[in-house]
């Protein structure tokens, strides 16, 4: 599916992966957003990390990265649109399993109402198209259940369902394709720059003050590197080395996230994380 625009924006990494340029523009991918305090978060946990938590979920649809990334999204083919779009929504509650795995409810169910709150509105139009039933109503079950942290087989029944609905999309999204495994790529591609986005919104003043957006950087890069992984096979029969280097990339781009509740200050800066995405859109732009 390589087009001229995504050729256009694999030259736009490039100039972000040189050691100049990235050095030109730290001082602006670094600084704090257009309308954000620069406020410093210092360590919390317990009730102090939940109020930082609550707060933050309230404000979290107002952050510019929210808006950029609507706007980009906006822009792309309409299937590859929908197909980031159930990515990122997989991304959330990837990141939301694993805080729910650690007890973390508090901050784990901002990552499930998330999938309601930006992204169902934009998809149920289209389900249709690619044999989903409507699935607002798991969507909602499973926040609920999050929300009066219940677990068990409470949780695991409201997580199936929501997973079977995004099954049926990978079907009716295949059957669009005539190349599965270059689409794939692409759109792993395109929720690592909005993982990018995210991380950006994330630190603050030289800390990550915002925890919830790191879990969404986080939650999109691993369902990135699972999509990716899901057609290796593929890949590697195409271009082995693409794929050697795509995973190179992958790895060096995740240790920005060591665990799902964020260290107090960056092991990466935005500059250093978007190298990392700029270098793994080159090579996989040999795999599209």
């Amino acid at each position: 599916m390589r087009t001229s625009r995504k050729i256009w924006l694999g030259v736009g990494a490039f100039v972000v992966v040189d050691t100049a340029a990235t050095a030109a523009l730290a001082p602006l991918v670094a600084g704090t957003p257009s309308g954000l305090s620069a406020r410093r978060v210092e360590p919390a946990d317990g009730l102090a990390m939940d109020r930082i938590l609550i707060a933050q979920q309230a404000e979290h649809g107002q952050d510019a990265g929210e808006a950029g990334e609507a706007e980009s999204l906006a822009r792309l083919p309409p299937n590859l649109a929908f197909g980031v779009r159930i990515a990122l929504l997989r991304g959330h509650l990837l990141v939301g399993d694993e805080l729910v795995r650690q007890q973390q409810w508090n901050a784990a169910l901002p990552h499930f109402l998330h999938p309601t709150e930006e992204i169902y509105g934009d998809i149920k139009g289209e389900l249709g198209g690619y044999g989903v039933p409507p699935f607002d109503a798991a969507l909602k079950k499973l926040a609920d259940v999050v929300k009066v942290k219940k677990g068990g087989a409470d949780y695991a029944r409201a997580l199936k369902s929501v997973n079977d609905a995004l099954a049926a999309a990978d079907t009716g999204m295949k059957a669009k394709q005539a190349n599965w495994p270059g689409f794939v790529v692409e759109a792993a591609v395109e929720a690592l720059k909005a993982a990018a986005g995210e991380y950006q919104q994330a630190i603050v003043g030289g800390r990550i003050a915002k925890p919830v957006e790191y879990q969404d950087a986080r939650g999109f890069i691993w369902q990135a590197d699972s999509m990716i992984e899901s057609v290796a096979a593929d890949l590697q029969r195409q271009n082995a080395p693409a794929l050697r280097e795509v995973r190179a990339g992958m790895i060096e781009l995740k240790k920005a996230f060591p665990s799902p509740m964020p260290p107090r200050t960056p092991v990466k800066d935005h500059a250093a994380a978007l190298a990392d995405v700029g270098r793994i859109e080159l090579a996989a732009g040999k795999l599209m």
